[in-house]
């Protein structure tokens, strides 16, 4: 496997819980999926939560060297939680597409947050 690409991304809890605040559902359904918004949503701290996701997808976009837009759209990406706790990317749509098309063999990420902050990394392997 090589190194196709790695992201980063730092964001501010308030700015994720002001937009939420804001916009509400259509932030949301804009940018998580259901089954993250029912993740999210049942945690002590939601904003938390969801400003790790938004970082960790931002990330796998930048890994991907296409950003959020026609190859690889919010809601075609998914954070998940293995079993282990481990998060993972799945990916549908056009972004599962774009990664067929270059042969990812897998996208590791990483996350974490504190109080006012939540960052992810991404990197993704090619075959």
């Amino acid at each position: 496997m090589n190194i196709y690409g790695i992201g980063i991304d730092v964001v501010e809890v308030e700015r994720i819980a002001s937009s939420m605040d804001e916009f509400g559902d259509r932030f949301a359904d804009r940018v998580f999926t259901t089954a993250e918004r029912e993740y999210c949503d049942r945690q002590k701290r939601p904003e938390i939560h969801y400003a790790a996701r938004f970082a960790a997808k931002e990330a796998v976009a930048k890994a991907f060297g296409t950003g959020i837009g026609k190859d690889l759209a919010w809601l075609d990406m998914e954070i998940r939680r293995r079993p282990s706790g481990e998060p993972e990317v799945y990916l549908t749509g056009d972004g599962a597409k774009f990664a067929d098309d270059i042969k990812v063999a897998q996208i590791k990420i990483s996350l974490t947050h504190a109080q006012h902050y939540a960052a992810a990394n991404a990197v993704v392997l090619v075959e």
